[in-house]
């Protein structure tokens, strides 16, 4: 393989950094987010790391090191974990980071204030500051303080940050105390002052800070309306994950809908206010892309937090993928964008070749989990959970990454691969056995609104992934194989015939004819036994 390439996730494969915030600092891009544990059992168990690479090669990642820990901040171990954080360059040309903090399973998350760090360089040891404070001295706590994201707008300093559920948007809000309860468990605050707000204490917010990056120098208002019934939004409302950025004189409001597997943008030409909602710009799960339904999704969908960014020319959009059945191993991936005279964003499709130039060369070897579609044609979605029902999946063991659960009719895709006078294709599998299965050792969590996913993964209609045709009952051949196909999963080009006795990876390759040119490369699983997959080989 050409070692000047870069694949879908572009971090290394034992690297967890959801909730990507790309900037560009000098002739590097910076990658800030959360940090997830291989295989953890709740959101952002790790201190906050960074990785850069050069702005013209982007195959050439760098590992800064661990730039600011939890335990400097002062409300540290109560709560114990940071979430998605920004960077900001201030006026005084120092680097300051913003997070919120909170418990298990985001317990917590919604109470606290707003934190902030600051270094000397973009990537450097950060140094506890203080916290988002009125004049007055007094931390900041108007609206609910969350997912903060920085802007320095030509020296005006503004600050996006919220979160919404939909409890009032609800026709019984006032007369069912059941939703006021839900605000006050979840935000720490009184009846009082969450009936106080004349519009909503949830939703996305802007606040301008003075130059000190501290103290508020605008109060917070609402920049999208909370009430979406009837606006631009109504079908994508707001969620989290607020990101903003600056295209020429329009501002793009990047954010986590209540979907909560797309990526969404409003655009204005103002900083807080008159934006309208302009379409989705990335799917975890592809749903969206060309029509694609719910239902058919292309792989396990969940959390997502991002945004967008020109890197020497060429835009992108940077989310993460979820792996290990949960929403706690989430992995930093990217995308080409373009943005179109008029403005708009056509929604990207979800690729293994990412932020590489072009398609990836269908030659040497490649780590089978730089999938990205995987689906046995009833993928779950995750909420804040680790699921126990089976279901193909991104995994490891000990130092090693595969796919597992592999079961019948499970399609992994791989797009794209430029393909040149390719005769020969191969993988490295084992069979799932009781000896190298994985066995979580966590604690499971399945959040009540990850259950109808849950229950519908159990009781599934049995569809083909992409021609939504009946597909056949489990298959009832002795030798297990994988149909070898490109471009879609009916045209099939080749089998891999696999021995069900093999229990330690096994190299296997057949002679294949892969006509030159671009091509998305699918395998199809036929078999009653399971199978984990850990490379692919041309």
């Amino acid at each position: 393989m050409n070692t000047k390439q870069v694949y879908n996730p572009f971090l290394p494969l034992n690297e967890y950094i959801p909730d990507g915030e790309p900037h560009v600092f000098g002739d590097r891009v910076y990658h800030y987010g959360s940090h997830d544990k291989e295989g953890g059992d709740t959101f952002c168990m790790l201190d906050y790391v960074c990785y850069s690479a050069p702005v013209d090669d982007l195959t050439d990642w760098r590992y800064e090191g661990v730039i600011y820990q939890a335990k400097q901040d002062p409300r540290y171990p109560a709560p114990q974990y940071m979430y998605a954080p920004d960077v900001v360059q201030g006026n005084d040309g120092r680097y300051y980071l913003y997070y919120c903090m909170g418990g298990d399973y985001g317990q917590g998350g919604y109470q606290g204030p707003v934190s902030v760090a600051v270094c000397d360089t973009p990537a450097g040891k950060y140094e506890y500051l203080g916290v988002v404070k009125n004049p007055d001295g007094s931390p900041m706590l108007k609206y609910i303080c969350f997912d903060p994201a920085v802007l320095n707008d030509d020296g005006t300093i503004r600050l996006y940050y919220g979160t919404q559920y939909d409890f009032e948007e609800r026709d019984d809000f006032l007369t069912n105390d059941f939703y006021l309860q839900d605000e006050i468990e979840m935000f720490g605050r009184s009846r009082e002052e969450i009936l106080s707000y004349p519009d909503s204490i949830m939703g996305p917010v802007m606040a301008v800070l003075s130059d000190d990056m501290l103290t508020v120098k605008e109060e917070a208002k609402h920049i999208i309306p909370y009430r979406v019934k009837g606006t631009s939004f109504e079908a994508h409302p707001f969620f989290e994950g607020s990101s903003m950025r600056k295209v020429g004189k329009k501002y793009y409001f990047i954010y986590s809908s209540w979907q909560n597997h797309e990526l969404c943008y409003a655009t204005s030409d103002q900083p807080d206010r008159d934006f309208v909602f302009g379409g989705t710009i990335v799917s975890n799960g592809d749903i969206g892309y060309r029509g694609r339904d719910a239902q058919h999704k292309l792989n396990m969908t969940g959390t997502t937090h991002g945004s967008i960014i020109e890197i020497n020319g060429q835009w992108y959009v940077f989310y993460h993928r979820l792996t290990h059945k949960s929403d706690y191993s989430r992995q930093a991936c990217a995308e080409k964008i373009r943005i179109l005279e008029d403005g708009s964003i056509p929604q990207a499709e979800i690729t293994s070749c990412g932020l590489n130039d072009g398609p990836l060369s269908a030659e040497g070897t490649y780590p089978a989990v730089i999938a990205c579609n995987l689906t046995n044609g009833h993928m779950p979605h995750g909420s804040n959970s680790v699921f126990q029902i089976p279901f193909p999946n991104v995994t490891h063991k000990e130092q090693e990454r595969f796919i597992a659960e592999i079961e019948d009719q499970t399609l992994i895709g791989y797009k794209y691969f430029d393909c040149r006078n390719v005769k020969i294709f191969g993988i490295t599998y084992r069979m799932e056995t009781e000896k190298n299965r994985v066995i979580f050792d966590g604690r499971y969590r399945t959040d009540v609104r990850s259950q109808d996913d849950e229950n519908f993964a159990n009781t599934y209609a049995e569809k083909d992934v992409l021609t939504k045709a009946v597909k056949p009952k489990q298959s009832t051949e002795n030798t297990p194989r994988f149909r070898i196909c490109i471009d879609t999963a009916e045209n099939e080009i080749g089998t891999l015939l696999l021995d069900e006795k093999v229990e330690d990876w096994k190299n296997v390759t057949v002679q294949i004819e892969i006509p030159d040119g671009v091509h998305a490369l699918y395998l199809v699983y036929v078999g009653q036994a399971k199978v984990q997959l850990k490379e692919i080989h041309f």
